[in-house]
């Protein structure tokens, strides 16, 4: 993807009016299990939550969902399994981003003010422990080494902690997709928490400008979404 598509793909994501079905914050509550596996097994819930978003179709995979320059570049149609795998244990960190910028534009999804704060404190503390390691690393200071090596640690904790929530909230939202939370009335009005006006944000279904996957039709490269047979939940999101 070139880089003017990108920046035009992340100024789009701002004015998206859905939000997830969770937060971080709540990820680990609604589905504390799922929580475990993806902390202890990320690559594995990386590999499975992608197969998943493509409605278990590999032939249609793109090397990190065709948000990196490498994309479309690494023989994904010969072998598809073998390429989600090299993606999700060499580039863990670009799989689960990918996985979530697919799921954003598909269901028009934002990420919240809070969410946001999340991500970004786990940036800032990976930037600040790079910048402690190299300046222990030029000076040999000891107490700025031992320094270096606690925002490290602190870096990393957080760093699985967030990425195992974020693979939890996409989890659920792909089971809210599914229709895997019940049966619902198809002709039922929302609750009134969930119905939006124009001086709040739209918390509800469906969104208000198209989306793939919303009885719109999705891009060239992904005709047929989704596949015939595959489960869906009898009310739009």
């Amino acid at each position: 993807m070139a880089p003017s598509a990108q920046m035009e793909k992340m100024m789009a994501r701002q004015n998206y009016r859905n939000v997830w079905h969770v937060d971080l914050i709540g990820a680990t509550g609604a589905d504390t299990l799922y929580c475990c596996f993806a902390m202890w097994c990320a690559p594995c819930a990386s590999y499975l939550l992608r197969k998943r978003a493509l409605y278990n179709d590999l032939t249609r995979y793109t090397c990190c969902a065709g948000y990196m320059p490498c994309s479309g570049r690494c023989g994904e149609s010969n072998c598809p399994e073998l390429c989600l795998c090299t993606e999700v244990f060499c580039c863990f960190a670009n799989s689960v981003a990918s996985t979530r910028f697919l799921l954003q534009d598909e269901f028009n999804l934002q990420t919240t003010q809070c969410d946001n704060c999340i991500i970004g404190f786990m940036f800032c503390l990976q930037q600040l422990a790079c910048i402690f390691s190299l300046i222990a690393c030029l000076t040999g200071n000891e107490e700025i080494s031992d320094a270096a090596d606690c925002l490290n640690c602190m870096a990393n904790s957080v760093y699985c902690t967030v990425c195992a929530c974020m693979q939890t909230q996409h989890k659920i939202e792909m089971d809210k997709r599914d229709g895997k939370f019940g049966p619902q009335p198809a002709m039922a009005a929302p609750p009134v928490q969930q119905m939006s006006r124009t001086d709040q944000p739209a918390y509800g279904y469906p969104p208000p400008q198209p989306a793939f996957g919303y009885g719109n039709p999705l891009p060239p490269q992904a005709p047929g979404y989704p596949p015939p047979g595959y489960p869906h939940s009898s009310q739009p999101h």
